[in-house]
């Protein structure tokens, strides 16, 4: 592997972590070394890696480049290639940027990289997406979860999962949702709004009956809010939430007897985050795309976190999506090393186990169906912990599949 500038490093991963990682690359199926032996067989496969190791999705970034750096050790069983190909890997940090992302993108394919990935911010996932699709290179997104990613084009697959499944999950709480009554309680601002035309879509063509309260992002009294919640009677409460007034939100709904009236389902974040929902944690109901110990401690999930722990980190939220990664990345280098064709054929329909459980590539869209998972809190103060409710199987929560894929007709 050549050596990685400090430009691409950055300060958020340690060189010797990365070369550590880039070290361990070589396929479980290739014992003997891979092919024939001559100069295809033993050229380097590159890999670029555009993240946000700064910026406010830092923390995001960071999970998901410890759990690659698990998932690459773990796919190579630490010998640095992939069916004989030795693993070239840059990282590049696009602190949340997007033109600074698809700068990085361009300079990388003219470096011959041949697969991308890493996006933590949908806008951004997007546009390097673009890029992809217009040099003909493989895009594996990170936990960007946009659903436009699916059916984007034919170059671009995902290792995270999207909002659709959180929705969908969420709604899997209180079962067949025909004629239930759902009320999201959001900020109102981009990302509140957003998630409330998200649960509108894909509850309300599930049969519930959906409606809105918009909280100013600035508010500090909750109550007129809270009454209005009350006054809906819902069958179920969806919080979207972000801000450092998260914790008087939350106490003001525990206070005001909201979370003793309905269930009230939000999303779980990062584990720094447990603490924001105060006393009311315990009363809470959470929609999970990953925790520490949700996918059963099964083989996959054991080895991550045997692997990042080893490292001196902890799994967190976006870890596991770093993991799938690096299973996506050595599956198609297996199929070729060249052929970004026989790379794309060979993910689509791909179903394998991971960190939270079975896998697929639907090949109609390239959409990632997995488990998500129904979470409670536990404790108090500053220690919380994530217990497992129960998985949420991925044909239940997968996305409306595509007619046909849309690249068949736009030729993307």
């Amino acid at each position: 592997m050549r050596s990685v500038s400090p430009r691409r490093l950055g300060a958020g991963l340690a060189a010797a972590a990365l070369a550590a990682a880039a070290a361990g690359c070589a396929s479980p199926t290739s014992a003997s070394g891979g092919g024939s032996g001559g100069p295809a067989a033993s050229a380097d496969v590159k890999i670029g890696i555009i993240t946000a190791k700064s910026g406010p999705f830092a923390s995001y970034g960071a999970e998901y480049l410890a759990g690659l750096t698990a998932g690459l050790d773990y796919v190579t069983h630490g010998t640095g290639k992939v069916a004989g190909h030795k693993i070239d890997l840059t990282v590049e940090d696009d602190a949340d940027n997007p033109t600074t992302a698809v700068s990085e993108a361009k300079d990388l394919i003219g470096q011959g990289v041949t697969l991308i990935g890493g996006s933590v911010d949908s806008a951004i996932a997007l546009q390097v997406a673009a890029v992809a699709a217009q040099n003909k290179v493989l895009d594996i997104a990170g936990p960007a979860a946009t659903d436009k990613l699916d059916g984007l084009n034919r170059y671009t697959f995902r290792s995270g999962r999207e909002s659709y499944q959180d929705i969908a999950t969420a709604g899997t709480f209180v079962g067949d949702l025909t004629g239930k009554k759902v009320v999201v309680l959001a900020q109102n601002s981009e990302f509140g709004t957003a998630n409330a035309t998200g649960v509108k879509a894909v509850l309300g063509a599930k049969g519930a009956a959906v409606s809105s309260v918009l909280v100013p992002p600035t508010a500090t009294d909750f109550t007129p809010f809270t009454q209005q919640v009350l006054a809906a009677h819902p069958d179920l409460l969806f919080v979207a939430w972000a801000g450092s007034n998260a914790t008087q939100l939350w106490t003001a709904l525990d206070q005001q007897g909201v979370l003793s009236a309905t269930q009230v389902v939000t999303g779980l974040a990062n584990t720094a985050t447990y603490p924001a929902t105060g006393p009311a944690g315990s009363k809470i109901e959470f929609l999970a795309h990953y925790f520490a110990g949700a996918g059963g401690d099964n083989p996959i999930e054991a080895a991550m976190t045997a692997s990042v722990r080893k490292a001196g980190g902890t799994v967190d939220l976006f870890t596991p999506d770093g993991f799938t990664a690096a299973q996506l990345f050595a599956h198609a280098i297996e199929a070729d090393p060249v052929s970004v064709d026989k790379q794309i054929k060979a993910l689509e329909g791909w179903s394998f186990q991971g960190v939270a459980g079975q896998y697929t590539v639907r090949a109609a869209d390239h959409a990632l169906l997995q488990p998500e998972f129904q979470a409670k809190l536990s404790g108090a103060g500053t220690a919380w912990t994530a217990q497992l409710v129960k998985s949420v199987d991925p044909a239940a929560i997968a996305p409306p599949p595509p007619a046909s894929p849309a690249w068949q007709t736009s030729g993307s």
